[in-house]
């Protein structure tokens, strides 16, 4: 059994609440990617921003991950959905990993239409082994309520375990 690494971004704090489920669950050590330069402005402007950084496939410089990515072989990759894909700042983790022999468990929070995330993560990774994909559906007029039945997301978890 190899080791296992789960690295999210939040903007909401929807994904940060399933990455953080699957921590206390797994006992997986828990990164949260930060960008370089923190998104600021209303709503409205980081949203905006977040588009066009999707429309571009900009990967935005992040801060200092703090572990060697070598030394692990299963990576958890936790997103919120940007406009029907993985956000910005994950597109540029996925880009740090050398995927060859990695295995890559992507999961996606989004509050209205899931998009192609999970698939685009998969294309990105060339290489790795996708296993446990999972979409994960919260309200969009209730922040950080669940749609995704608990009783889903609690089976989803306890397979994880294994890794």
């Amino acid at each position: 059994m190899g080791k296992s690494l789960i690295v999210y971004y939040s903007m909401d704090g929807n994904t940060r609440q399933i990455a953080e489920r699957i921590q206390a669950e797994t006992g997986f050590p828990l990164i949260q990617l930060e960008t370089a330069e923190p998104y600021t402005g209303t709503d409205a402007e980081i949203v905006a921003q977040g588009q066009e950084e999707v429309n571009r496939s900009y990967q935005p410089p992040l801060k200092p991950l703090g572990v060697d990515l070598e030394a692990y072989d299963t990576f958890l990759v936790g997103t919120p959905t940007w406009w029907y894909t993985m956000s910005s700042p994950i597109l540029s983790f996925l880009h740090l990993v050398d995927w060859r022999g990695k295995t890559l468990v992507p999961f996606q929070t989004h509050a209205g239409w899931p998009g192609h995330c999970l698939e685009d993560m998969a294309r990105v990774c060339r290489g790795a082994e996708v296993r446990y994909p999972k979409k994960i559906h919260f309200s969009p007029q209730q922040f950080g309520k669940l749609v995704t039945p608990q009783g889903e997301v609690d089976a989803w978890i306890a397979e994880l375990k294994i890794l």
